[in-house]
């Protein structure tokens, strides 16, 4: 069975290493926004975020990860410019040293 283009449910994945060093009250804020403002915006299924709980130490200097999944592409392209979104990617963008963000079909 085949699935027709843009169909597919999308899984976006952000990783933040905080700037501040106050990185624990950073990512709290972020979590909070998070689940204050992502589940607002149509297609958002799910959202998943926090620091690290992980004992291997393979985190390459990420404190904190953010994963969407969206119903399908069409959902993450109005993700994007949304402005719940915006309030939660302004506090990470003003907050990070560096952040991944990587998107992929499930």
């Amino acid at each position: 069975m085949t699935t027709a283009p843009g169909t597919r449910e999308i899984v976006h994945v952000v990783l933040a290493e905080w700037a501040d060093t106050a990185a624990a009250e950073v990512g709290t804020e972020a979590t909070r926004l998070v689940d204050e403002h992502l589940g607002r915006i149509d297609g958002v299924l799910s959202t998943t975020s926090g620091p690290s709980i992980g004992s291997e130490g393979q985190e390459g200097g990420f404190q904190w990860m953010l994963v969407v999944r969206f119903r399908d592409r069409d959902a993450l392209d109005g993700y994007l410019p949304h402005p719940d979104h915006q309030v939660v990617a302004d506090h990470i963008g003003s907050s990070a040293a560096r952040v991944v963000v990587f998107d992929a079909e499930a």
